[in-house]
């Protein structure tokens, strides 16, 4: 588990296994990303500033007092947006202790005024995605399913428990703790191995409606039978056929005792 002390050894909203691309870009920034939109107000330069000096403190002996990274340990933040920030920082997968591992989610190691001067900070260095708004009341069960099963199953199981890839693990999703906003920004960053997706391939109602169905694995209906811990489709007919198949041989040996000699 992840500990606070641990934010002097390695920064925040993003990390090396992010996927980086030429010249350290992140997946989803260009090389040289536009300039992000200046502050407008005083609080929001005292809350960019504030972030600067929590950077400074717990991210940049691994991505540097510019935020530009460092090869082969961390990659540049310029561009990264204030949704990779918040995404990691709120999910704990930042700081590491190690920044050639994969991150995963624990408890977060700063609290949410912190994250939010962070935030502000990252989001500061170039134009990035930023933080979406999600509503999953707007969001459709059915069309989540269909979005989930078409982008996301082949790696988290149409049942959002998680799953093993090459050179990585998909988390689970059916945790109470995942947040609609987190689902989001993690279709918009694309964290460690995971693909990200632009608005053109997934609207924003293609989110509210991926939310509404990944926040209702967390307590699925299982009206048609015996959930088995959801674990798959395939595993559930192997166990299927197995419970089958003993009640086969059990239904066979009733019989061949009450053969007479």
């Amino acid at each position: 588990m992840l500990m606070v002390v641990l934010a002097v050894v390695c920064g925040a909203g993003a990390i090396y296994g992010f996927a980086v691309g030429p010249a350290g870009a992140q997946k989803g920034t260009s090389v040289n990303p536009a300039p992000a939109a200046p502050p407008t107000s005083s609080a929001q330069r005292a809350q960019i500033q504030r972030g600067r000096t929590l950077f400074l403190d717990g991210c940049s002996s691994c991505h540097g007092n510019d935020a530009k990274g460092k090869q082969n340990i961390a990659p540049t933040l310029v561009g990264a947006g204030s949704a990779a920030a918040d995404f990691y920082l709120t999910t704990g997968r930042m700081p590491l202790s190690n920044p050639t591992d994969q991150p995963t989610r624990a408890p977060p190691a700063y609290n949410r005024q912190d994250i939010d001067a962070l935030d502000a900070y990252v989001g500061s260095l170039g134009q990035g995605p930023a933080i979406p708004r999600v509503n999953i009341a707007m969001g459709n069960l059915a069309n989540g399913l269909s979005s989930f099963t078409l982008h996301c199953a082949g790696c988290h199981q149409v049942g959002a428990a998680g799953g093993i890839v090459t050179g990585a693990i998909a988390p689970p999703l059916n945790d109470k703790d995942i947040t609609p906003t987190q689902i989001a920004e993690a279709i918009r960053i694309g964290p460690y191995l995971m693909p990200n997706f632009n608005a053109n391939q997934i609207s924003a109602q293609d989110i509210n409606d991926i939310a509404r169905y990944v926040r209702s694995t967390v307590h699925p209906d299982d009206a048609g039978g015996w959930g088995i811990g959801h674990i798959g489709p395939i595993p559930e007919g192997m166990i299927a056929w197995f419970l089958a198949i003993v009640s086969l041989l059990l239904v066979a040996r009733l019989i061949g005792e009450r053969e007479p000699e």
